[in-house]
């Protein structure tokens, strides 16, 4: 149970409370004591020809079920947080019971943990529990922009399972873009290209690398502004994120509109940082299933 703000607040609600209790514990009691109406007095109501509303009492076993109930809201209320900021004679909490279990698993499995963050990648991926755990870690953390099966989608995420990495597809790469996060950013070059200029570029974009790059009329635009990241040769450069252009794999698509689109308006990615999140025997695990 969080802390409450100030004593106001604490004596508020429990003012609230305690006024609740006593006008529910009255109006039970009320309806309970009241003497019967007299049927010579009350008069008689019929709805539909023959629909007559009663005057019995209420069954007695509701009233004796709604004050059982009401002890045992006492009780609890002694025993366990429930009025304002008092915690009740356990001393009790959510989050207090929270970190107990935290400080039992660490004491548990500390040890097993960091034996995992230090085992060989082939040693997990030999092991069937452990990249169970990994794949359960996967569509906890990852699958929701990657996928389940690690795929991709909608022309935002890329896929992982093709070996093609934008940031570098070693073990070390991967640990580094799960723990830091990356931050990709594709400038748009529109002012500087113009209309026909990024219509140049894009084709030549589609070519590059190839006998039929040589001569074409984008290719001097893109060896001034678009090799600085991608290289003369379009293969790419990993440690600026910037992707290869002649692996036909292509996040956002390689359809000429899509690229001319890229250059035109630019792309920003994000990957989220996950050092805070997950520890190194979870990064290890990970690392382990996305090499697989």
């Amino acid at each position: 149970m969080a802390d409450m703000p100030n004593d106001f607040w604490s004596g508020w609600i429990i003012l609230i409370t305690l006024i609740s209790f006593i006008a529910l514990a009255w109006l039970v009691i009320s309806v309970y004591t009241a003497a019967p109406p007299d049927p010579n007095e009350v008069e008689e109501t019929i709805w539909d020809g023959n629909l007559e509303e009663g005057q019995n009492p209420a069954p007695l076993w509701w009233f004796w079920l709604i004050f059982a109930m009401m002890v045992f809201s006492v009780f609890y209320l002694m025993f366990y947080p429930g009025l304002g900021s008092f915690k009740g004679a356990f001393q009790w909490s959510q989050g207090g019971e929270l970190s107990e279990r935290y400080s039992a698993f660490n004491e548990n499995f500390t040890e097993l943990r960091a034996e995992i963050a230090a085992m060989p990648l082939d040693a997990i991926r030999a092991d069937d529990a452990l990249m169970g755990s990994a794949s359960d870690l996967y569509k906890q953390n990852c699958a929701a922009c990657h996928g389940y099966e690690a795929q991709g989608q909608a022309n935002l995420f890329p896929n992982l399972t093709d070996g093609i990495w934008q940031w570098g597809g070693s073990p070390e790469n991967i640990e580094q873009t799960l723990l830091n996060g990356r931050v990709a950013v594709m400038t748009s070059w529109e002012a500087l290209l113009g209309q026909q200029g990024v219509t140049d570029v894009a084709n030549y974009v589609l070519v590059v690398g190839s006998p039929e790059a040589e001569g074409h009329p984008g290719q001097a635009r893109f060896n001034q502004i678009c090799s600085a990241c991608h290289g003369i040769e379009g293969t790419g450069n990993p440690l600026l994120g910037a992707p290869s252009l002649v692996d036909d794999v292509w996040l956002y698509g390689g359809d000429v509109e899509t690229i001319r689109t890229t250059l035109r308006e630019g792309r920003n990615g994000r990957m989220p940082a996950f050092g805070e999140k997950l520890d190194d025997e979870q990064i290890r695990l990970l690392v382990a299933w996305l090499t697989r």
